[in-house]
């Protein structure tokens, strides 16, 4: 008789947590200390050997506690439970998204190495793209989101350098999704001999509800956990997923750059995972409910939503071929410029004027002067963010609230 296969809805309840080890507390207690204590010498020992990749765990062997920058029993829970979802081997907790795709990056990329991006990407990955490893000696060129095979094997043909494929999908703030397969069989087709070249996937737009790159072909997925996985605006922190053998370099990283998350910020992680799958689900309801307002309302220009057929070619169907959702972020322009956006911004009650994504209420924001504001006017132009474009993180208010929110607030124009 073969064995009932546990959802994830059910396995983050009870994954990498034995009550009988913690007085039988059914929650997960907040272990808020810094260092723990070895019981011998020889287990100190063998603790650091697998801490700093000194040597490989052994079948059945799981690393000890050491010291919080290290890890800690909150944050190893929530690594073991986050990949149920994408069905990762394993995952590694940080105190910021940025602390996720910066580690991950430095851990595979070295002088002289190439990383190819999709275009856009959030405001901080592309700053971190375009200024900082460049001062590394590490170069960086970018692809407009939603290239097809070929034009992404025109940026990584013929350049021994390139390492690292990263995509954002969809794309932050167009919504413009890139092919994960295709981008898979071009780092397979162009990796040198010696080493192949990772794609790294941003899956924070979508979530692990609604797409699971692993499936699809990527090495890392990451994510901004302050996003759906925290879901309630009230913690920062990032996740990469993978195979062990890649988190455990990202996680030897994350140890000397001090970039782990800290015990109290884990439990409110492990709080909100519950309820996780439900909270985007109602949150795609409601964002469908908008996204079908604001497509018939005669002062909005263009809506962005994954899955539209007006979203470009091939879209729609590289959606449903890689995607289970729609999610709840979606933007939209105003006729106009920046006057006019800010128009509607101004006048919002319901929405709240900010920037994030992923939470329980409602969000909007100005891409062009606030999460994109350090890209220059060419480069904003390239990736489609114009002065007239609002994004919005539909939340969990009555859809028909926010609906009338909005038409009052276009009427404003």
């Amino acid at each position: 008789m073969s064995r009932h296969k546990v959802q994830p809805q059910t396995s983050i309840f009870s994954k990498g947590y034995d009550p009988q080890r913690s007085e039988g507390a059914a929650c997960v207690p907040v272990f808020r200390t810094s260092t723990f204590i070895f019981p011998n010498a020889a287990a100190g020992k063998r603790a650091f050997e697998i801490a700093y990749g000194l040597d490989a765990m052994k079948p059945g062997e799981s690393p000890a506690l050491i010291y919080t920058r290290v890890n800690n029993p909150n944050s190893e829970i929530v690594e073991d439970r986050v990949t149920c979802w994408d069905g990762a081997e394993a995952a590694a907790l940080f105190s910021s998204g940025m602390g996720a795709i910066s580690s991950a990056c430095l851990s595979f990329l070295r002088p002289g190495d190439t990383l190819v991006f999709s275009d856009p990407v959030y405001g901080g990955t592309e700053y971190f793209f375009r200024h900082m490893l460049p001062g590394f000696g590490i170069r960086t060129k970018s692809f407009p989101a939603g290239s097809s095979k070929a034009e992404m094997e025109a940026m990584v043909a013929g350049d021994p350098t390139v390492k690292v494929l990263y995509i954002e999908t969809p794309a932050n703030p167009t919504l413009m999704q890139t092919d994960l397969r295709a981008a898979r069989e071009v780092a397979d087709a162009h990796a040198a001999p010696d080493s192949r070249i990772l794609v790294m996937v941003d899956n924070t737009m979508l979530g692990p509800i609604y797409c699971r790159p692993l499936q699809h072909g990527a090495d890392l997925v990451l994510y901004s956990a302050t996003k759906f996985f925290g879901g309630h605006s009230d913690l920062v922190a990032g996740l990469a997923l993978g195979s062990r053998e890649l988190i455990s370099r990202v996680k030897v990283t994350r140890t000397i750059l001090g970039s782990n998350s800290d015990p109290d910020t884990a439990w409110l992680i492990l709080r909100s995972l519950g309820t996780l799958e439900i909270r985007m689900e109602k949150q795609q309801e409601n964002a469908i409910r908008v996204v079908d307002f604001l497509l018939r309302h005669p002062k909005v220009k263009e809506v962005a939503y994954p899955g539209l057929d007006s979203m470009g070619p091939g879209q729609a169907d590289l959606h449903r071929r890689q995607c289970s959702g729609s999610g709840s972020l979606l933007s939209f322009r105003v006729g106009g410029g920046e006057a006019e956006a800010f128009k509607v911004l101004d006048a919002v009650r319901e929405m709240k004027l900010a920037v994030s994504l992923g939470g329980i209420e409602t969000l909007i924001e100005h891409p062009s002067t606030m999460t994109h504001s350090d890209m220059t006017a060419a480069e904003k132009a390239r990736a489609g963010i114009g002065e007239d474009l609002i994004r919005v993180s539909v939340g969990l208010e009555d859809s028909e609230d926010l609906v009338a929110d909005l038409t009052q607030a276009l009427d404003a124009l």
